[in-house]
């Protein structure tokens, strides 16, 4: 057995806590900045938080969903819609597009991590848990930016995003196949992914424009 393969039930369920409050609010920041109302906000955070994993658990075949087998994961992401939006308008904090990457970076980094051990539980391919890794990662932040009439971040910014998540899964497959300790694999494809992304806005790293 791999050490690699369990966390233990409780590391699992924090990451997936951390992942799924980084996009919550992501997506709280979102709706409020294309001014949406109370209920669209929450609606726009609950999309970004669980869309990916939701995405991730339907081609897996996983019953139930990880948000209906944790429902705590349902009334965190509530209470939190609640207390942002309270301190939103009493702060009245300025939401630019920079305010909403970082936690977007971060949880990019967690949920990806989510997904490809998923997969690798499940005994999928290598390429085929990375990409669930990558797929948990994106896709909440697709959904935030359509719902909010946005092309999705993932295509428009031209700063690595869905590539930084596609290396730290093969990160994650690596350290898998050499059998290191499960948290080191956890913390190495977290601080790749998400560091990445946070380099990538720092520096404003740019991937090539298509050109006709």
């Amino acid at each position: 057995m791999q050490n690699v393969q369990f966390w233990g039930e409780s590391v699992r369920l924090l990451v997936e806590l951390a992942a799924t409050a980084a996009f919550a609010l992501s997506g709280i920041l979102m709706g409020a900045r294309t001014r949406l109302d109370a209920v669209g906000v929450a609606v726009v955070g609950f999309l970004a938080a669980f869309g990916g994993g939701t995405l991730r658990d339907l081609l897996l075949d996983q019953r139930p969903f990880f948000w209906v087998q944790h429902v705590e994961m349902l009334w965190g992401v509530l209470g939190l819609c609640v207390l942002a939006m309270v301190f939103l308008r009493q702060q009245h904090v300025g939401l630019t597009e920079r305010a909403i990457q970082w936690p977007d970076a971060f949880g990019l980094g967690l949920f990806t991590a989510t997904g490809v051990h998923q997969a690798l539980l499940l005994q999928m391919p290598a390429l085929v848990a990375v990409l669930m890794g990558l797929i948990t990662g994106v896709f909440g932040g697709v959904l935030r930016d359509v719902v909010c009439n946005q092309i999705p971040t993932a295509f428009r910014d031209h700063r690595p995003y869905a590539l930084c998540a596609f290396a730290g899964g093969w990160l994650y497959v690596g350290l898998w196949h050499l059998q290191v300790p499960g948290w080191l694999a956890l913390v190495a494809c977290v601080l790749v992914t998400a560091g990445l992304r946070a380099l990538a806005l720092w520096r404003n790293w740019q991937l090539p424009m298509w050109k006709f």
